[in-house]
């Protein structure tokens, strides 16, 4: 008897090892590897913030396509943002567009860049995103995004895609909608930003609204396999006026916005987190 009672024992002890020396392992591996710091952040940053999108869908049903609905999925962005040990600045606020729609211009750095969005949706009214039709499928995640407004553009039928702009001019004008746009159309971590496309300008001109330019500070906290702690500097510039302006002026007003970004985001690269 005393025998099985021992070998239960040991059982039950070998059992909750593994979770220990697992945990043990996994904290180690924190420790000493970059790489496994920044696999098991990103990893966090993925699941978390699929939860706290998804988590509030039954809420959101209250009033679909209202974009409030994004502000309690942001309110945990920012929390999700602090464990994994990233703060941030917001400054301009001055700045900000009243009484009217705009194009609000970004520059692209990383998926990390939803944390930037969870930071301007609660200053900004009435912001919404342009996103391509796919992510509408990824679910549940598609479902959240729809419920708080984004826009869904099928990029390979030219007749849906005009239709869906021809909707966000419609919005801008009429119901001051903010647009958050990456005009650099794609990540981008280098110190030079990558040529504007010209989406964002042309949506600004046929709504007659202004540019509002975001600048955020160089991501010197990521790297290859690299996620490390960091500070990251949100600046709200002013607004760029497209009054006046018709179509031949667009390479005109990329160059100004491009140049005008270019300048804040070396600037603020180089502050210090105070």
């Amino acid at each position: 008897m005393s025998h099985i009672l021992e070998s239960d024992i040991t059982l039950e002890m070998g059992i909750l090892m593994y979770p220990v020396l697992l945990i043990t392992f996994v904290v180690l591996m924190w420790t000493i590897s970059s790489a496994t710091r920044y696999y098991i952040k990103f990893i966090l940053f993925s699941v978390l913030s699929l939860i706290a999108a998804t988590s509030c869908i039954p809420i959101m049903l209250v009033k679909p396509r209202d974009s409030k609905n994004a502000l309690m999925p942001a309110l945990f962005c920012r929390y999700i943002a602090s464990l994994l040990g990233l703060s941030y600045t917001v400054e301009g606020h001055e700045n900000i567009i009243k009484g009217s729609g705009c194009v609000i211009l970004i520059n692209h750095q990383s998926a990390l860049d939803l944390i930037i969005l969870a930071y301007l949706w609660p200053i900004m009214d009435n912001c919404t995103v342009v996103s391509k039709k796919e992510v509408l499928y990824l679910q549940p995640f598609g479902s959240a995004a729809w419920l708080w407004g984004t826009l869904f553009i099928n990029r390979s039928d030219n007749k849906d895609s005009r239709t869906k702009v021809s909707k966000t001019e419609q919005a801008i004008r009429n119901y001051k909608a903010r647009i958050l746009m990456f005009p650099e159309g794609t990540r981008n971590l280098k110190k030079k930003l990558v040529p504007f496309k010209k989406g964002a300008f042309h949506l600004a001109l046929d709504a007659g609204c202004p540019i509002q330019p975001v600048c955020v500070s160089r991501y010197t906290f990521l790297g290859k396999n690299r996620f490390d702690n960091g500070h990251v500097h949100i600046q709200i510039l002013p607004a760029i006026s497209t009054k006046n302006h018709t179509k031949e002026d667009l390479p005109k007003l990329i160059d100004e916005c491009y140049k005008t970004m270019s300048e804040h985001v070396e600037l603020i690269s180089t502050m210090k987190s105070s």
